[in-house]
C-alpha cells in the first residue's frame, strides 16, 4: 500500500519523482524519500511526514540532481515512520524502494547479521535491500542477483531498484503487489499506478510476477526467473491529465462526489442492450447464471459495504441465496464452497491482498469467480473467471465515493441479469428496473444539487460530537454501514451503525443526551417500523437526523432535523441516499479542519494482509 516510483531519461529526476508521488499519495502518506544518481553517486533524501515535508527539507538542503532515480511514499507496516525508517533503504551498493511486505524478513535478518551485516532500520525492506547486496557480492549481473534475491523472498513485494554501478538504469521486479512500466520518449518509468504517470505518458506495460525490468533511457526489457526475454504488449490509459487532477475543487473527494453521474453512465450505458443488461462481454451469460446454487460477496470495507447491498437486492429479487464476508475472514474460517457457487470478489484496485487470496481459495475449491474491480490489468482482474470492469476512472481521495457508487451499478446490473436467467422476474420488468437505472446518473446529479446545503448544515450539528450512530433496517442498513464508515474514516468521530431494531439488545444504553444518530428510512415496508426505532433513541435524548424520501410526511416530534431524497423506484434508492451521507461525512471533516483526502492512518489501496 505503499507507492513507488521510478525515472530514467532527459528530465530532472527529481521534479519527475515528487511529481509522480504527489499522485501517488493516496497509498501512504506518513513518509516520503527520493534516491537520485548524482555525479555517478546514488544520492539519497527522506523524510517523516508527507511529501510536502519533503520537498521543504530538499528545498532547504538541497536536492539530488540526475536524470535516474526511484522514489517512494509510505504507509507504515514495519517500524513506526520516521527519517531512518523512510524509504529508499540501502546495502553497501544496492538501493531500493518496496510496496508490500516480506513474511520471512526475521530469518533473512539473522543470516545477515551471522554474515556481518548491520542494520539502521526497523524495517523490511532494509532486509531486502541488504540481502540483494549480499548477493550482488557474489554474482555481479544485477538482474541474476534480483532473480537469486527473490527466490529467497516470502510475502508479496514491488521493488524498484539502483545500483551504484549502473547510473543511467532503474531495475523492478514484482510479486502480488502492483506495478507498471511507462514507456515515453527518450524516457521511460515504473509506477505503482497508471495516475503517477499520466502527465508524462499513457503506455504502459504490465509487469507480470517474478518478472524483472531493466529501464534505460532508450528503452526497456523485461525478463522472466530463467533470464530469458519476455515480450510484452503496450497497453494505453484512456484518461488524461485532468482525470487526476482536482479540476479547481478544494478536495479529491468533493470532485469525485461530483463526478459519480458520470462514472455510472460510463459503467452502465455500455452493459445495455435492447433496454436490457448485457454481460457477455464479461463472460457471464443466461446459461452460467442459471447453474448459481449460493452466492458468496467477498470484499473490505467500503467495496464490502456495495456488496451488502447487492446482497439485499439480489436474494429479494432473485431469490437465491447470498452471503457477505469481509474478505480478511473469508478464507480462514474454511468457507463451505465449491461447484455451482460463485464468489463474487469487490475491488477498487484489483490488488487487495485479502480479496485476492480469498478468490485463489474459492478457485481451488472448484467455485466460479466474479471480480468487479476499477484497474485495468489488476491482478484479480486477470485471474478471475468472469470479470465486469467499473468505469469510475482514477479515484484519488483515500475515502472512496464514486468507485463505491459503480460498484452499486455493477450489483444491480448484475442482480437485474441474475432474476431474469432464473425466472424470478419477466421482461416487462427487467426491463423496468434497467430503465430506472438507466435515470439514476440525472438523479444523482440532482441528489447532489438538492441535498448539499442542508447537508453542509447537518455537519455543523455533529463536528463537536464524541459519538453517534447510524440506524437503518434493509437496505437502509446497508447504507447506514457505508455512511458510518465515510464518517469515521475522514472526520474521526467515533462513528457506528446498527440494525435499527437491533438497538434495545444492548446498544440503546449508548446513547447519551444530545447524542446524534443519523436514521435512514427510505424503504415505505420497513418505514413505520423505522420510526419507532427513532422514537426509541429520541425518548433517550437524542438528537435525531433522519434522512428520508420526499414524499414522507415525518411528524415534528420524530425528528430534529429531516434530509429528504427525491422519490424513486425503491430498489435503486441506495445509488441516491448514499450521496447525502457523502456530503455530511465530507463537509463535517472539513468543518474540523482534517486533511479529507489523505486521513491519518489510512492508505487506499491495501495490498498487505
Amino acid at each position: 500500500m505503499c507507492g513507488i516510483v521510478g525515472y530514467v531519461g532527459h528530465r530532472d529526476a527529481s521534479d519527475v519523482l515528487v511529481s509522480a508521488l504527489t499522485r501517488l499519495e493516496y497509498r501512504g502518506y506518513d513518509s516520503a524519500g527520493i534516491a537520485v544518481f548524482e555525479d555517478g553517486v546514488i544520492n539519497v533524501a527522506k523524510s517523516k511526514g508527507k511529501l510536502k515535508d519533503l520537498v521543504e527539507k530538499m528545498d532547504k538542503e538541497g536536492k539530488p540532481k540526475g536524470v535516474a532515480g526511484i522514489g517512494h511514499t509510505r504507509w507504515a507496516t514495519h517500524g513506526e515512520p520516521s527519517d531512518i525508517n523512510s524509504h529508499p533503504h540501502s546495502g553497501a551498493r544496492v538501493t531500493l524502494v518496496h510496496n508490500g511486505i516480506i513474511e520471512n524478513y526475521k530469518e533473512l535478518k539473522e543470516f545477515l547479521i551471522k554474515d556481518g551485516r548491520r542494520f539502521l532500520s526497523d524495517t523490511d525492506t532494509e532486509v531486502v535491500a541488504q540481502l540483494l547486496d549480499h548477493y550482488y557480492n557474489y554474482i555481479s549481473d544485477p538482474i541474476k542477483a534480483i532473480i537469486r534475491t527473490t527466490q529467497d523472498l516470502r510475502g508479496s513485494f514491488a521493488l524498484g531498484i539502483v545500483f551504484e554501478n549502473y547510473p543511467d538504469t532503474v531495475f523492478a521486479v514484482r510479486r502480488e503487489s502492483p506495478l507498471i512500466i511507462g514507456v515515453g520518449k527518450d524516457e521511460n518509468f515504473i509506477a505503482s499506478d497508471v495516475p503517477a504517470i499520466i502527465k508524462y505518458t499513457k503506455d504502459y506495460y504490465l509487469l507480470e510476477h517474478d518478472e524483472v525490468a531493466v529501464l534505460s533511457a532508450d528503452g526497456v526489457k523485461v525478463y522472466d526467473t530463467h533470464y530469458q526475454p519476455v515480450v510484452k504488449t503496450l497497453k494505453t490509459a484512456d484518461w488524461d491529465v485532468d482525470a487526476v487532477g482536482k479540476c479547481g475543487y478544494p478536495h479529491y473527494m468533493i470532485k469525485e462526489i461530483n463526478e459519480q453521474p458520470t462514472a455510472i453512465r460510463n459503467t452502465v450505458t455500455p452493459r445495455v442492450k435492447d433496454g436490457m443488461p448485457n454481460l457477455e462481454e464479461c463472460n457471464i451469460t443466461p446459461e452460467a447464471l442459471r447453474k448459481i446454487r449460493n452466492i458468496f460477496i467477498v470484499a473490505c470495507g467500503t467495496a464490502m459495504h456495495s456488496g451488502m447491498v447487492g446482497k439485499y437486492v439480489m436474494e429479494n429479487i432473485a431469490r437465491t441465496h447470498v452471503t457477505v464476508d469481509i474478505a480478511s475472514e473469508f478464507r480462514y474460517r474454511d468457507p463451505i464452497i465449491g461447484k455451482g457457487d460463485l464468489i463474487i470478489i469487490v475491488s477498487q484496485s484489483g490488488e487487495t491482498a485479502d480479496s485476492l487470496a480469498a478468490m485463489r481459495l474459492a478457485k481451488q475449491k472448484g467455485a466460479q469467480t466474479l471480480a468487479i474491480v476499477n484497474a485495468m490489468g489488476s491482478t484479480i482482474a486477470r485471474e478471475a473467471d468472469m470479470l465486469i470492469y467499473t468505469h469510475a476512472g482514477p479515484e484519488i481521495s483515500v475515502a472512496s465515493t464514486k468507485a463505491y457508487m459503480v460498484q452499486l451499478a455493477v450489483m444491480y446490473l448484475f442482480a437485474f441479469e441474475l432474476a431474469f436467467a432464473k425466472g424470478t422476474i419477466d421482461e416487462e420488468k427487467y426491463k423496468y428496473y434497467t430503465s430506472k437505472l438507466l435515470e439514476t446518473p440525472d438523479m444523482v446529479q440532482r441528489t447532489i444539487e438538492s441535498t448539499t446545503e442542508i447537508a453542509q448544515k447537518i455537519s455543523t450539528q455533529l463536528i463537536t460530537a464524541d459519538s453517534l450512530l447510524y440506524i437503518g433496517r434493509g437496505l437502509d442498513y446497508a447504507l447506514s454501514m457505508e455512511g458510518s464508515l465515510k464518517l469515521k474514516e475522514i472526520s474521526y468521530i467515533h462513528s457506528e451503525s446498527y440494525a435499527a431494531g437491533e438497538l434495545k439488545h444492548g446498544t440503546i444504553s449508548l446513547i447519551t443526551q444530545e447524542m446524534p444518530v443519523i436514521a435512514v428510512a427510505t424503504q415505505s415496508a420497513l418505514y413505520e417500523k423505522t420510526v419507532s426505532n427513532i422514537k426509541e433513541v429520541k425518548a433517550r435524548g437524542a438528537k435525531v437526523i433522519m434522512i428520508c424520501k420526499e414524499s414522507d410526511d415525518v411528524p415534528g416530534d420524530v425528528a430534529d432535523c429531516v434530509l429528504k431524497v427525491l422519490d424513486f423506484e425503491e430498489i435503486l434508492l441506495p445509488m441516491l441516499v448514499c450521496v447525502p451521507l457523502q456530503l455530511i461525512a465530507y463537509y463535517t471533516a472539513v468543518q474540523r479542519g482534517n486533511d479529507v483526502d489523505q486521513p491519518r492512518n489510512l492508505a487506499k489501496s491495501v495490498t498487505v494482509e
